[in-house]
């Protein structure tokens, strides 16, 4: 009977320690993040780092195992640059970091957050190409990148992504066809709009998609 108790604590207290070293994964995660950002107005004040688990912080969402769900961060006068340690945060659902002043590139690690439903980083300065990897998001049903400074090709992986229902690129720099397959098939002309280089839709065996691009 005693050993059965002991096996039952020894149980409890390694889920906890498990529950705790995820947690902490998504503290070391944001504060590398906050670490990279310019906050004026100081509304990331509350990422204290030497904390257990995020959840008490402001702008940032949890789920009942202390993991990291939703961070609202749009519109609240950041600038600076994303980090390829966000790709950490196994339980993110939602990246809020729209209207703000974010610069450099997306992380191929996005790619990494397989419950990712919502990806919205409009109207930044962010630049360079969109990456690949975004097409290993198979839970993504929005992905607005508009009003930002994007180049390259709108990648083909992205076709395979059937949980895609909005999908915005307007006003970037990107170049080549406009996909035609999967979710692009009910994805409105306008939301490729103001691109200068980005051809209409792709003739699917009659032009190379990434025509424009050199």
């Amino acid at each position: 009977m005693a050993w059965g108790r002991l096996a039952a604590l020894i149980f409890t207290l390694s889920a906890v320690t498990s529950s705790t070293v995820t947690a902490n994964s998504d503290v070391d995660a944001l504060s590398t993040l906050r670490r990279s950002l310019t906050d004026p107005d100081n509304v990331l004040q509350s990422w204290d780092p030497n904390l257990v688990n995020p959840c008490t912080w402001f702008h940032v969402t949890c789920d009942q195992d202390n993991r990291v769900t939703r961070l609202d961060l749009g519109y609240l006068k950041l600038s600076g640059s994303l980090v390829p340690e966000l790709g950490k945060m196994e339980s993110l659902q939602y990246l809020e970091l729209y209207r703000n002043n974010i610069q450099g590139p997306i992380p191929e690690e996005i790619g990494n957050l397989k419950n990712l439903i919502s990806l919205d980083l409009y109207n930044n300065n962010i630049t360079g190409k969109i990456p690949s990897t975004l097409g290993n998001l198979k839970s993504i049903v929005f992905l607005r990148l508009n009003d930002n400074h994007l180049t390259g090709r709108i990648p083909r992986e992205l076709s395979g992504v059937s949980s895609l229902k909005v999908f915005d690129v307007s006003n970037n720099d990107l170049c080549g066809t406009i996909p035609t397959t999967g979710p692009f098939e009910h994805i409105p002309l306008s939301n490729f709009e103001n691109n200068p280089r980005l051809e209409g839709p792709e003739l699917m065996g009659l032009a190379s998609y990434d025509t424009n691009c050199s």
